[in-house]
């Protein structure tokens, strides 16, 4: 309730900036000792049932932060403390880039979703790890998102994956090679079948050069027909990447209670939260019974409640990643979630 609150008066305002605002509080909360005690007392549940393998990678639980929150790794302390078992930086390019122009961020309150342009906006590479090296918290599982410099050509956009893919690895736990987002123009046409293939080979490659490879997903856009799915599943054994995140935006505006003349004056972009619920889980259900269980998969895609989660575990996912749902939930969405699975595991 007290949340609620807060979001009603948050939601008065920019979406963009509230996001700095919040952030803000959140790391001001984990500079006071005293504060941060009663936060993490309210939202950390902590049990080693909760402990999740995936990717030979030992996760405190199954409960991510999804790519786009923490975009340049600067808050990863705070956020842990929201009960997270691990955080996805990024989306990473090689360069800072400024994304696009603003406003870019938008709330469609009656759908309880997220409309972003965003555009990959980042301070780039070498910040991020600066970051990283500077993070308290060491058992946190945190995984590198990477795409392409808005500039960089199609044709040449395995070099930037590549640039970011090495600068990263020493520093985060796995990879996730976002051709997903609608915001980037071209970007999608990654996810066609040769120049994705060709992606993936070339960071497999130069992964299989580390004595001790990192896991590599990709993520997934839920605009996908059944013919591209059943190419990607094909592409994941082919080249031998760990994985896959499902899903990504959605660009289809089909079933919003907005008005559409509402969502059109806000323009282009992709579209999180409850409109995506359904499609995420249908994907993720899917994806595990055409590839019999084989493919290891993050869930994210309108999780707002701790049944959405326990839906896409049951479709076949391993863990959940909450970005909207966050939003509109607050803190309080991980504990529920987390409990939910510790319930579970009890009965």
């Amino acid at each position: 309730c007290m949340y609620k609150l807060f979001r009603f008066v948050l939601f008065q305002f920019d979406a963009e900036k509230v996001h700095y605002f919040v952030v803000g509080l959140l790391n001001k909360i984990h500079r006071f000792a005293p504060a941060r005690a009663i936060f993490r007392m309210l939202y950390v549940v902590e049990s080693p049932k909760l402990v999740t393998s995936f990717l030979g990678l030992n996760f405190p639980n199954p409960v991510g932060l999804a790519a786009g929150f923490d975009k340049n790794a600067q808050n990863i302390d705070a956020l842990a403390d929201c009960g997270f078992g691990f955080i996805e930086i990024g989306t990473i390019t090689p360069k800072a880039q400024p994304g696009n122009d603003k406003p870019r961020l938008f709330r469609l309150k009656t759908d309880q979703a997220i409309l972003n342009r965003m555009g990959f906006n980042n301070d780039g590479v070498e910040a991020a790890i600066a970051q990283l090296k500077a993070r308290q918290n060491k058992k946190l599982i945190i995984g590198g998102n990477i795409g392409k410099n808005k500039w960089t050509p199609n044709e040449e956009a395995a070099t930037d994956y590549l640039l970011s893919f090495e600068a990263l690895f020493p520093y985060v736990d796995y990879f996730v090679v976002n051709v997903s987002s609608p915001n980037t123009p071209n970007l999608r046409a990654l996810q066609e079948k040769e120049p994705l293939q060709d992606l993936l080979l070339r960071l497999q490659e130069q992964n299989n050069t580390n004595a001790a490879p990192k896991p590599i997903l990709l993520k997934i856009a839920p605009d996908l027909t059944n013919t591209q799915i059943d190419e990607i599943i094909e592409i994941v054994a082919f080249t031998k990447i760990a994985g896959l995140i499902v899903a990504n935006t959605t660009i289809s505006r089909d079933q919003l209670k907005t008005p559409a003349s509402e969502v059109e004056k806000l323009g282009a972009g992709g579209i999180s939260g409850k409109p995506v619920t359904k499609r995420a889980t249908e994907l993720i259900r899917y994806i595990h019974q055409k590839a019999e269980g084989k493919i290891p998969m993050i869930a994210v895609g309108g999780i707002h409640s701790a049944q959405d989660a326990l839906d896409k575990l049951d479709a076949g996912a391993t863990l959940v990643q909450l970005y909207t749902g966050f939003i509109y939930e607050g803190p309080a969405l991980v504990k529920a979630i987390n409990k939910a699975l510790l319930e579970r595991v009890q009965n």
